[in-house]
């Protein structure tokens, strides 16, 4: 399910608010990416293949992985009307199919320059992180604050 959707604005926003979604990766949704994306690398489609890999099975793509920070910023926080500006990701471990990805977002720097906000981003299957990285999105002001 996705997370429902919440809107703040610029002026709402605190250094250390923190959102978090929860996803358990399908079968039909590494399909899916991959038929959105093109990447049809076996090690994400073919069980046969990616068994003989260091994995030892098939694994989502990073980029799955990362569209769920994706989600978290464009539903939660800051919600609708953020514009992604630039994003980095650090890949630490595989994301298999049927864990559960814990995507979150934090607030680590507010710029009143241009309202951007940079985030800390963070996806973990239960202890491990798996991915890291930080976003700069720019925030939408309050409609009364213009």
């Amino acid at each position: 399910m996705l997370p429902a959707t919440r809107t703040l604005y610029f002026e709402d926003l605190a250094l250390g608010m923190t959102e978090t979604y929860v996803k358990e990766v399908k079968s039909s949704d590494v399909v899916g990416f991959a038929e959105i994306s093109g990447d049809r690398n076996p090690i994400h489609l073919s069980e046969h293949f990616a068994a003989k890999t260091p994995f030892g099975g098939r694994i989502a793509h990073g980029l799955y992985t990362a569209s769920l920070i994706s989600a978290v910023i464009g539903t939660r926080l800051p919600g609708p009307g953020a514009i992604y500006l630039s994003q980095t990701l650090n890949f630490k471990a595989p994301v298999k199919i049927g864990d559960h990805v814990e995507a979150s977002v934090e607030v680590a720097e507010l710029i009143a320059q241009g309202r951007r906000v940079k985030l800390l981003c963070r996806c973990k299957v239960g202890d491990t992180l798996v991915l890291e990285g930080e976003a700069l999105v720019k925030v939408p002001a309050r409609p009364d604050a213009i």
